[in-house]
């Protein structure tokens, strides 16, 4: 097998996905757009994962490489129908590039906070045997408005009605991290639009709060990532 991963910046990346990869032997290779990396030949590729980043889904103008993000998104999931998982970012490009659409978070979703699984859930692939009520780190003021034409709503929560999704038959995204490692909140602190947002969303301090909160859940981030893991890893391998 062999994954391709679009990054949007250095700190966001597959985190402790990695070591999933590694011990199964897994190649893959980052494509950080936000330096400028050119997309690569998709055909060449079993899976792609979709990443986080600070910019939104309509910056185009600043960012003018989300075109062709979006059109490399809409090629493989419409036409070659691989296998893709989208996390943060990645989940709302998904819906953008396919006919949904994103807007403003109101509020604004940041912090170790709960998401559930849906009914639909319970027969997905990917997501049915994952806890129906799970903790989960949160850090987005923006969301999925309104999901692709045949998208399966997979996870919500209070705040937010699109926390995760099936789009076809193997695109699967989530808004929330699912990546997390022990060092991910203090990388990502350094990003000054994630510690802005942050801070104007649970006050001076928050970034350490934030940590005591993650490591009092690291065990079960931990075993959410691995079962989606492979849950998503065996479906991929079927298509090759």
């Amino acid at each position: 097998m062999k994954l391709l991963v679009f990054q949007h910046v250095e700190c966001e990346h597959p985190g402790v996905l990695r070591s999933y990869l590694a011990n199964d032997g897994v190649a893959w290779d980052a494509v950080q757009l936000d330096q400028g990396d050119p997309i690569p030949r998709l055909e060449e590729y079993d899976a792609l994962w979709v990443m986080g980043g600070p910019m939104d889904v309509w910056d185009v103008q600043q960012h003018p490489w989300l075109v062709a993000e979006k059109q490399a998104i809409r090629i493989w999931v419409k036409e070659l129908k691989r296998p893709y998982l989208g996390l943060c970012l990645g989940h709302q490009l998904l819906a953008d590039a396919l006919g949904g659409t994103c807007g403003p978070a109101r509020p604004p979703e940041i912090g170790i906070l709960e998401v559930s699984l849906t009914e639909e859930a319970s027969v997905d692939p990917v997501f049915s045997n994952l806890p129906k009520s799970q903790k989960c780190l949160q850090w987005h003021s923006v969301e999925v408005a309104q999901p692709p034409d045949g998208a399966v709503v997979l996870a919500k929560s209070d705040s937010c009605r699109v926390q995760a999704m099936r789009v076809g038959e193997r695109a699967w995204s989530a808004q929330y991290h699912v990546e997390l490692e022990s060092d991910t909140i203090s990388n990502w602190g350094s990003i000054p639009a994630y510690a802005q947002a942050l801070e104007d969303t649970l006050g001076p301090g928050a970034l350490d709060k934030l940590n005591r909160d993650a490591a009092d859940n690291m065990s079960e981030f931990v075993e959410v990532s691995r079962t989606l893991y492979d849950n998503f890893m065996k479906i991929a391998k079927t298509t090759i």
